[in-house]
This record gives C-alpha cells, structure tokens and sequence, in this order.
C-alpha cells in the first residue's frame, strides 16, 4: 500500500490550492475541480478537510463523475489511464485535473464538458 492511501486529505490540499495560484488560477476552481470528480458538495468538501480524511477514506465515500474515464495524460511520467491501483488512479486524476488549472487550461476543459 502506498503511503500517500494514509496522508490525510488536508494536507496536500494547500499544495493544489498553491499549484493553481501560482499560475493565476483560484481555490475556487480547484474546488471546482475536486467536486466534481468525487461528486462532493462544498460542505462535504469542507468535512473531509477539517476531519482530516486520508485520501483512502476520500475516494471511498466519492461517486466518481461518469465523464473521470475521459482523464488522459501523464502525470510525474506515468500515465493515468495505465494505473492499475484503482485508488492510486483516482488519485493521480485529480492530481491531473490539478496540473491542468495550472497550465491554464479552461475549466470547461478541464472538467470534459
């Protein structure tokens, strides 16, 4: 098991927020992003965070959008749509919904509408 499966949610929350403001982009559209993967609410985005989820414990209790299989790419080499870890690959497509808000890319992209 990875370790990243026992780090809690709301620590590596910040370093997306970062990611995005960095290049001119806002927590809300990292919000945006999270929600609509996971099919969390903003209130139940707000649980995770202050109850200090583990990323396993965040992706259990998500409905993952229909559209998540549409998430291509590569992400620190290794491309999402080859990870075999179920858990691992939801992961890795928010953390590629998260790099591109931060290469600019319009949210309608972003979130394949």
């Amino acid at each position: 098991m990875s370790r990243i499966f026992t780090t809690s949610f709301a620590s590596v929350y910040p370093h997306y927020v970062t990611k995005a403001e960095k290049k001119g982009r806002t927590e809300a559209e990292v919000r945006q992003a999270i929600c609509w993967l996971t099919g969390y609410d903003e209130a139940s985005l707000d649980q995770h965070l202050a109850g200090e989820t583990t990323f396993e414990d965040f992706f259990a209790g998500a409905t993952l959008h229909p559209n998540s299989a549409l998430i291509t790419g590569s992400v620190c080499g290794v491309k999402v749509q080859e990870v075999e870890d179920p858990l691992m690959r939801q992961i890795r497509f928010l953390d590629k919904l998260i790099d591109e808000i931060a290469k600019g890319r319009p949210m309608e992209k972003v979130l394949r509408s």
